[in-house]
């Protein structure tokens, strides 16, 4: 005959929980997942290069804007940097910031502003053009104000090329109405036009009146003006024009080149001009080489009371370009954008694995950098564990970030110790 002892069935009540508990715990704390590390995002010293900005005009207002960035990286490959036709905001800006009187450089707007109604393929003419009286007359009532001027006669044909070289090379304000009325019926249409066009191109602080620029209502800000440089320097059309002026247009009509300024500064120039209310107002392209790499920029200069004074503020710009750009570490390799600990106190850091050096202004100050980072509990030593991306002078970069040090498993004596710990990682996970 059997009794009912609770002391016996209160043992086997607890031995049933331990045995119970310990068939949770052990595998919940040796076999289940580890806590993830804690990350701090840090910013890494800042380069101990000086900077040498961009020495600007005193004088009207001028910009610069980086226009393309051919440079080598560490690991021995090549980039062109903004895709060679994308032109960043101006990396530098200098005396007035409303819209001035952009003399000639209207005529680039003119310009830029057919080849986007009437596109002309690279290596092309383009079609005929039959000039009529209008143009003639153009040619004769510019010609007694003494203002720039190529001559025609009614009933010749040009092309359109031809046209686009007297305007831009020629700095022909005949040709500049011409070509408008050609592609858009008058000019006051085309003043319509191009109006939408700038603000289509983020020109929104430049206005035009007339074709020519003579009206000094045409206006323009040194920052659009430079933005216009670049879209110039990048069009097929206008860059090979200017690579290789014509010297000769339709029945050997001579067209002097207005543009060349500065050749042996390593400058290219686009349009140069000069009005009373203007001043001297010249936009450009100009270039920095060390032989295997290279920096370019636009730029734009407007109210300079005298060539004198843009002949001396562009050496100085050239100055201190020569002295500014050079191999720039952006991404500098072992530089941490992240630390990390895991709860067994184990620590590293997140560091960049290769440089990404480029070719660029000195002065040029990258954006606040961007950087993802993975989840990890543990890792080998040089494990990715995330990236960094920036923009520096216009160019996106982006590098790998690697860990520094191993974070191990911390063995299964931590693990038993820290129930909590792990109980709860394998709850979250």
């Amino acid at each position: 005959m059997s009794s009912f002892r609770p002391g016996r069935l209160l043992g086997i009540l607890v031995g049933t929980v331990v045995i119970l508990g310990l068939g949770v715990y052990g595998p919940a704390t040796l076999l289940g997942p580890l806590p993830a590390v804690t990350a701090i995002r840090v910013t890494p010293a800042a380069t101990s290069t000086t900077p040498t900005p961009p020495v600007l005009s005193p004088n009207g207002a001028s910009a610069i804007a980086v226009l393309a960035a051919t440079t080598s990286d560490s690991s021995g490959t090549t980039s062109t940097g903004a895709d060679g036709t994308t032109v960043s905001e101006p990396i530098a800006t200098a005396g007035l910031d409303q819209a001035l009187p952009m003399a000639s450089i209207a005529k680039v707007v003119t310009a830029l502003v057919v080849l986007d109604a009437k596109p002309i393929a690279a290596g092309e003419s383009g079609p005929i053009v039959t000039l009529t009286a209008a143009d003639f007359q153009s040619y004769l009532d510019y010609n007694k104000a003494g203002a720039r001027s190529v001559a025609v006669f009614a009933d010749e044909q040009w092309t359109q090329l031809e046209l686009l070289q007297a305007l831009l090379l020629g700095s022909s304000n005949n040709h500049a109405d011409s070509v408008a009325r050609w592609a858009f019926g008058s000019v006051d249409a085309y003043v319509v036009a191009a109006n939408a066009w700038l603000d289509d191109n983020g020109m929104t602080g430049s206005v035009v009146i007339d074709a020519t620029g003579l009206h000094d209502a045409s206006v323009g800000t040194a920052t659009d003006l430079a933005h216009l440089a670049g879209l110039a320097a990048t069009d097929p059309v206008v860059s090979a024009m200017l690579a290789s002026p014509a010297s000769a247009l339709a029945n050997r009509r001579g067209v002097e080149n207005t543009t060349s300024y500065l050749a042996e500064e390593g400058i290219t120039g686009i349009s140069r001009s000069y009005t009373d209310a203007a001043g001297v107002c010249f936009l450009f392209t100009a270039r920095v080489s060390d032989g295997a790499s290279s920096f370019t920029f636009s730029g734009a200069y407007i109210g300079e009371p005298t060539y004198d004074a843009l002949t001396a503020d562009l050496t100085a710009l050239m100055a201190s370009a020569r002295a500014g750009v050079g191999p720039l570490p952006v991404l500098a390799a072992g530089d941490a954008y992240a630390t990390f600990r895991s709860a067994w106190g184990d620590e590293a850091s997140a560091v960049v694995g290769v440089s990404r050096t480029r070719y660029a202004w000195q002065a040029a100050t990258p954006e606040a950098a961007k950087v993802t980072l993975e989840d990890f509990a543990t890792a080998r030593t040089g494990s990715n564990v995330g990236q960094v991306r920036l923009t520096v002078a216009g160019e996106k970069l982006s590098a790998a970030l690697k860990l520094d040090e191993g974070i191990a498993d911390p063995g299964p004596g931590w693990r038993l110790l820290h129930p909590i710990v792990m109980i709860t990682a394998l709850l979250d996970q």
